[in-house]
């Protein structure tokens, strides 16, 4: 039999909320239910944001609520996959640099309203080889959707929640694949890692449910295997919003400081689930 694998996996980039600790749970225990094993995976690509003491604070918040993982992983430890990945879709003509910034993209007329703002225009797709041998600023690599789509042909995945999902990436454009200041965006990054992590079910918040069709294109375009997919509801607050660190979430640690006991709160929230 599969050895079923999860993963959770936070962004250094603040403290942990309790969004962040339902999110834990579920798949921690979605491995520990049928004898698989648990990654906690420690997303730190983005050298503006990432923090060492939110790095420690991630591993005590889930130690206080009584979490243990079968491997810990840094995303900043495997900067070379990434490239190698980028470098296949560049020698199959999948991507082309971007020279645009993004408040050119958001002043475009022409920019659809994709679920994470404006999609890409598609303003540098077609850049002749000398308009971009003449450039040296490129901000980013972008796939080329519709070049990668009509290479893979239909692709679908299976979701907990939804049954059988057609993938449909082109509301969301021509997506970026890596930055000047970024060696991989989070669509290249969580894909290749949950492929070379042996990742069999992602568990993860309804939020990202529309980055998995974008994910399902890359998967094929590497030729990387699709774990099966459960996209759970999100915590929300007293005003129906969920709960994120930008909108100041209260943090676990605080919760800890406050004297909450960690254990009781993961068995609260594991009777929330049933």
């Amino acid at each position: 039999m599969v050895t079923v694998i999860t993963r959770f996996a936070p962004s250094p980039t603040g403290r942990l909320h309790e969004g962040h600790a339902v999110s834990a749970i579920r798949a921690h225990d979605f491995a520990r239910d049928r004898a698989g094993q648990f990654v906690l995976r420690i997303e730190d690509i983005d050298g503006t944001r990432s923090r060492p003491e939110f790095v420690a604070g991630i591993i005590e918040d889930l130690t206080w609520l009584g979490l243990r993982w079968d491997a810990l992983v840094f995303q900043s430890a495997r900067l070379a996959a990434y490239d190698a990945a980028l470098e296949t879709l560049k020698t199959r003509g999948l991507v082309y640099p971007c020279f645009c910034t993004r408040a050119e993209i958001a002043a475009s007329a022409s920019a659809p309203q994709g679920d994470v703002g404006p999609a890409y225009p598609g303003t540098c797709r077609g850049l002749s080889a000398e308009a971009i041998a003449a450039r040296t600023d490129a901000r980013c690599w972008r796939l080329d959707m519709g070049k990668a789509l009509a290479e893979t042909g239909a692709l679908a995945w299976h979701d907990a929640e939804a049954g059988r999902v057609v993938a449909d990436p082109m509301p969301q454009g021509d997506v970026v694949l890596a930055r000047k200041d970024a060696p991989a965006s989070y669509h290249l990054a969580v894909t290749i890692d949950d492929a070379a992590q042996g990742v069999t079910d992602v568990v993860r918040g309804v939020d990202l449910f529309a980055a998995t069709h974008v994910h399902r294109v890359l998967q094929a375009l590497l030729g990387l295997p699709v774990p099966a997919y459960h996209h759970h509801p999100l915590v929300v607050d007293a005003e129906g919003r969920r709960l994120a660190k930008r909108d100041g979430a209260p943090a676990l640690a605080a919760m800890r400081a406050a004297g909450e006991d960690g254990l009781a709160l993961a068995a609260r929230v594991r009777d929330r689930l049933l």
